[in-house]
C-alpha cells in the first residue's frame, strides 16, 4: 500500500527523458523507473542516504534519483535523476 505519492520535478522529468533515449538498454531504465517510484511510495522515509541540504539520494541502477519526502503531506518530489 502506498504511504506516499510520488511526483517528479519537470527539471527531473527532463533528465529521465534524455537518460531513456541515450541508454544503451532501455529496458533497465525503464525498470528501476518502476521500482524507485513503487518503493518511494511505500517507505521514502526509510530508503535512500540523507544529505545535508535535506534531499534524500536513492541508487537504483542504472539511476540515482535525488528526492525530497514532504512528511506533513505525504508527497515525496524526484528533484533529480542522473545515469549511473
Amino acid at each position: 500500500m502506498a504511504r506516499y505519492t510520488v511526483i517528479s520535478s519537470p527539471i527531473a522529468d527532463q533528465q529521465l527523458a534524455r537518460i531513456w533515449l541515450t541508454a544503451p538498454d532501455r529496458d533497465a531504465v525503464t525498470r528501476a523507473t518502476a521500482i524507485a517510484e513503487r518503493r518511494l511510495a511505500a517507505n521514502a522515509d526509510q530508503i535512500g542516504e540523507s544529505r545535508e541540504d535535506g534531499t534524500r539520494v536513492f541508487f537504483v541502477p542504472p539511476l540515482t534519483l535525488y528526492f525530497e519526502v514532504n512528511e506533513q503531506d505525504k508527497v515525496v518530489e524526484v528533484v533529480k535523476i542522473t545515469h549511473n
